[in-house]
């Protein structure tokens, strides 16, 4: 199947991200949101970004101008009727990727494709949710998205074989690897991700060390880029906390409970770099 043109719903972070990876690669690209001016301020935001390229000298303004130009600010879901693939984008939310689902669902042609970004939630579910359950496939990307080559990618137990491999080979097109994930919870990267992250916070509930002393240790100990509080802080604290509730409600291990440090944090809206206050302070 050929991809032409790409419907993204969901303009934050990671949907901004999408839209500009799909766009530099030559896709025409449909942009929905809540409403439009939260479009155009994510559009806004991916021109900011590439013109700091520019002006490093890692782009011309002749790729910008093409990426941008592929870019389509729209009101609604309405205005995806044409599009070859749609991918929702939004909060890691059940009930909310359900309902966008249903949507999506009915206003795209009958021969697209549905995608989801969804980093926890089971494709199977949301493709029950949906007219063509053999056409829904799970694409994880990782954040941020133009910078990190990983796409993980979900097929639903529904899944046609010959629709993931269209899928596959067009992230792949898109300058990204692809792996293939079971449809389990927290798929490959967050069921590995996740409980290490709440572990820190456990770890430091116990008095094994502050936050500062367990990020050193594992930046120069182990040599990540950032320890694991610095990491939550960007993936966001609402979103770790709602993928570990999926992994210990999936699975049923009482190991993937979330930490009760994890919860307060979030109670409090102190969700990470985006509010400006997670377990560090920017």
């Amino acid at each position: 199947m050929e991809f032409k043109k790409i419907g993204v719903l969901g303009t934050g972070q990671m949907g901004a991200g999408i839209c500009q990876v799909a766009a530099a690669a030559g896709c025409e690209v449909l942009m929905a949101d809540l409403n439009i001016d939260i479009v155009k301020k994510a559009l806004g935001g991916i021109e900011k970004r590439l013109g700091k390229a520019v002006a490093k000298g890692r782009m011309e303004q002749a790729a910008v101008d093409k990426i941008m130009a592929n870019l389509h600010p729209v009101e609604g879901i309405a205005d995806f009727k044409d599009v070859d693939i749609a991918i929702e984008a939004a909060t890691e939310n059940i009930d909310l990727k359900l309902k966008l689902f249903k949507g999506l669902d009915e206003a795209i042609k009958p021969e697209a494709i549905l995608a989801s970004n969804t980093s926890s939630i089971s494709i199977t579910l949301m493709a029950a949710a949906t007219s063509r359950p053999d056409k829904v496939v799970g694409m994880h990307f990782m954040n941020p998205v133009p910078v990190m080559k990983l796409v993980e990618m979900i097929p639903g137990l529904q899944t046609d074989d010959a629709v993931f491999e269209d899928v596959v080979k067009l992230a792949q097109t898109w300058g990204k690897t692809t792996t293939v994930s079971k449809d389990f919870p927290g798929f490959i990267v967050n069921r590995l991700l996740i409980p290490y992250l709440n572990e820190a916070c456990f770890a430091h509930t116990e008095g094994l060390g502050t936050i500062e002393d367990i990020d050193t240790s594992i930046k120069l100990g182990l040599n990540n880029p950032m320890g694991p509080f610095a990491l939550a802080d960007l993936i966001g604290l609402d979103t770790v906390l709602a993928i570990a509730n999926v992994l210990h409600d999936g699975l049923g291990d009482p190991k993937y409970r979330p930490s009760p440090m994890l919860i307060k944090y979030v109670e409090a809206g102190w969700l990470g770099r985006k509010t400006g206050r997670g377990f560090l302070q920017y």
